[in-house]
């Protein structure tokens, strides 16, 4: 299976890129794993024109075939073990599974209507230079704990 984080805008906290190139490295290790950055510049200052602009961004990398879950802070709250078992399930049903992070403004409707699933990260409101860091460290978590390898309880 292959994994795609579709995500819009640059880290520019640079720790918070470092940390999400190293869960992206150890990630190679147990699926392929693509960070796919959209910069989109919208002349607007509209939220609704720049969700559109970000749509239409989003909707050229995205293949039929695909699976779509949205990292959204109205999706399903999943506690590492579930997403790890969701994922396992996933593997079973795609050969392409693609996580989209949204711009500051969230999405447009044309991709919640694009999507097959959508998931919280949490209830907390984390800024968009996190996002990539903490959902690369779950999904490398997740595989951990598919393959039954210590580093969940570690440390």
């Amino acid at each position: 299976m292959k994994i795609s984080l579709l995500r819009l805008g640059k880290l520019h906290l640079n720790f918070a890129q470092s940390g999400f190139d190293e869960y992206a490295k150890r990630l190679q290790h147990y699926v392929k794993f693509l960070d796919v950055l959209l910069v989109v510049n919208s002349k607007s200052k509209d939220p609704e024109q720049i969700k559109k602009a970000e749509a239409d961004a989003l909707l050229k990398k995205i293949q039929a075939t695909d699976f779509v879950i949205l990292l959204d802070e109205r999706g399903k709250s999943l506690s590492s073990e579930k997403f790890a078992s969701y994922l396992e399930q996933l593997q079973q049903q795609t050969s392409h599974l693609v996580f989209i992070i949204g711009g500051a403004y969230g999405f447009d409707q044309r991709i919640y209507e694009r999507a097959n699933a959508q998931l919280s990260i949490s209830a907390f409101t984390f800024s968009h230079q996190l996002v990539p860091l903490i959902f690369g460290e779950q999904l490398y978590r997740a595989f951990t704990i598919i393959k039954g390898e210590p580093y969940h309880h570690a440390g």
